[in-house]
């Protein structure tokens, strides 16, 4: 099971990379599980669209559970999405923990608008007025990211198909095709009330 679990977490950790995958445009699905038909995964959009993703036959589930900021300490892998406040610094809007051994790296988020992904190793964390300071490094790089007490933390468990019910809460990473038909080897999703917040 961990190795499992560790092989499903290396790929999502390691979003970039599938950036070169030869099999479509990378894209990102949000929303919340419509139905489950056969080997196609209908999931409803913010947006308000349906959007019906084929299930790999190696399709593979993981959940969240709620983690504490309290919890973060130096030498943790993590990756949070930010957005730069008007001084300049990063605001988490969210944080999750990784696995050893995923990438590093800064890349373009969709969450928000502006919103940046970090995929770092934490080398600090301070207190401050508005929560924590955590500093990370990556790739010889090093960044300052502010994270609100407010601001959900979570972390990786494994799943199953039980997770994907009605309602649940859902976060894709898939393959658009020329076609325009959506294909996927994962999902992580909703877990006893926890959602996905990337």
């Amino acid at each position: 099971m961990r190795s499992s679990l560790t092989g499903a977490l290396f790929a999502l950790a390691t979003l970039p990379a599938l950036a070169q995958a030869p099999e479509g445009t990378p894209t990102r699905i949000r929303g919340t599980v419509d139905r489950l038909e056969g080997q196609t995964l209908h999931v409803n959009t913010p947006a308000g669209q349906t959007i019906p993703v084929t299930m790999a036959a190696n399709f593979n589930v993981t959940g969240v559970v709620k983690r504490s900021l309290s919890e973060i300490k130096a030498g943790d892998y993590i990756a949070s999405t930010s957005v730069r406040g008007p001084d300049g610094k990063l605001r988490a809007l969210e944080v999750h923990f990784l696995p050893p051994g995923a990438t590093e790296g800064q890349l373009p988020w969709d969450l928000a608008p502006d919103a940046l992904m970090t995929n770092a190793t934490v080398a600090g964390v301070a207190a401050a007025p508005q929560g924590q300071v955590l500093r990370v490094t990556y790739k010889g790089q090093e960044a300052e990211i502010t994270v609100p007490p407010d601001v959900p933390v979570v972390a990786f468990v494994p799943g199953d198909m039980s997770l994907v019910r009605p309602g649940a809460a859902i976060f894709i990473f898939g393959q658009r095709k020329p076609d325009g038909s959506v294909s996927a080897t994962r999902a992580t999703l909703e877990k006893d009330g926890v959602k996905p917040p990337m």
